[in-house]
């Protein structure tokens, strides 16, 4: 996979992983509730989790635009369509939702648990990663690229989400998060109707 290629993935996995949503609830609330281990045992898992649907998505995308092109359009724009949810959701979110949860005690093997059991009780994750696979994966891809493209996207989520957990440790953090909600969530909701339009206009090349 060539370099810009590669870039191109990494941007919109970042993209994807920094959506405000139930993922950035969990580990907040992990790490308000318990510390810098829970949160990051969360993230960890999390993206573990997440790491599975974007294997499944992968080996089935290539089948899908070989035997059912059209079928295969279809659920790329059903992918498009739920991205430009996720960023209408976001950009009417305003100060609420995810950079709000409520603290309670919690414990690493707890949290280990619920992250991997909030990445697959998401089944939305598949329509999530066809619409951002969809623009890298073709049928002649190497077993090695598509090894990648998972390995991406379990390292920048997890790592993003580590981030969070590191940084949440440390007092000062989560009231400017607070504080800045609203512009964290316009900013992430125009960036993924953004994502939408380029799933619709086709794949990078």
């Amino acid at each position: 996979m060539p370099l810009s290629l590669w870039l191109s993935l990494a941007a919109i996995c970042a993209m994807g992983a920094m959506s405000p949503g139930p993922s950035l609830a969990l580990v907040l609330r992990h790490t308000l509730g318990g510390g810098r281990l829970p949160g990051m045992t969360a993230a960890i898992f999390h993206a573990l989790g997440v790491g599975f649907y974007a294997l499944l998505t992968v080996w089935g995308l290539g089948a899908l635009i070989v035997r059912h092109p059209d079928l295969f359009q279809l659920v790329t724009w059903c992918g498009a369509a739920y991205l430009a949810w996720l960023g209408i959701k976001a950009l009417r979110a305003g100060r609420g939702g995810a950079l709000s949860p409520d603290a309670a005690v919690t414990t690493p093997r707890q949290a280990a648990k619920e992250g991997v059991l909030v990445a697959l009780g998401n089944p939305k994750l598949i329509i999530f990663f066809v619409a951002l696979l969809s623009q890298f994966v073709t049928p002649e891809m190497s077993v090695l690229a598509k090894a990648i493209i998972v390995a991406t996207a379990i390292i920048i989520d997890g790592g993003w989400y580590v981030l969070v957990a590191v940084g949440l440790s440390h007092s000062r953090v989560l009231p400017w998060l607070q504080r800045h909600a609203h512009w964290i969530n316009r900013i992430t909701g125009v960036l993924l109707i953004a994502l939408a339009l380029r799933v619709v206009a086709g794949p990078i090349s």
